[in-house]
């Protein structure tokens, strides 16, 4: 599947955190912008470096405003204790089955290696995608970029 568009509505998607508590995106709707990051896996270098910084910067990514979901196709159990060893204060949520379904949606899933690439979304309040970007294998993200769109919603 193809990346959605800007000014398109976020695909919808029901998945378990880390806790296993339920998190579909709809429901937050009318309350909260979601930033919508997808990482290939737990426990790696660049995605526990770019996870860690999103968590010592949590402020500017997750508040009253705006919640922070991170998405991998790792099991439920791996996300548990990979968020209780990185102390992360958001959701980590397993695209583990139907094996990267969600991830699928968003156009960011690499069949070959049956992960998600580096792919962020920043979805308004009322659902729609207003930013994102893609980066290939190895190249981390740029979290300015995402501080930058957030003051522009």
């Amino acid at each position: 599947m193809a990346v959605p568009q800007i000014g398109t509505p976020a695909p919808d998607f029901t998945l378990k955190d880390h806790t296993r508590r339920t998190v579909t995106l709809s429901e937050l709707r009318g309350s909260k912008a979601v930033v919508l990051v997808f990482y290939p896996f737990a426990f790696t270098g660049t995605c526990s470096g770019e996870l860690c910084a999103l968590r010592d910067d949590i402020g500017a990514f997750q508040n009253d405003a705006v919640e922070l979901l991170a998405v991998s196709c790792d099991p439920v159990m791996a996300l548990n204790v990979f968020a209780e060893r990185e102390q992360y204060p958001f959701p980590l949520l397993s695209d583990f089955w139907p094996h990267g379904a969600v991830t699928q949606e968003y156009g960011v899933f690499d069949e070959a290696a049956g992960r998600p690439v580096r792919g962020t979304f920043i979805i308004d309040i009322e659902g729609i995608v207003r930013w994102s970007v893609v980066n290939g294998p190895g190249e981390p993200r740029d979290l300015n970029a995402y501080r930058k769109a957030l003051v522009e919603l």
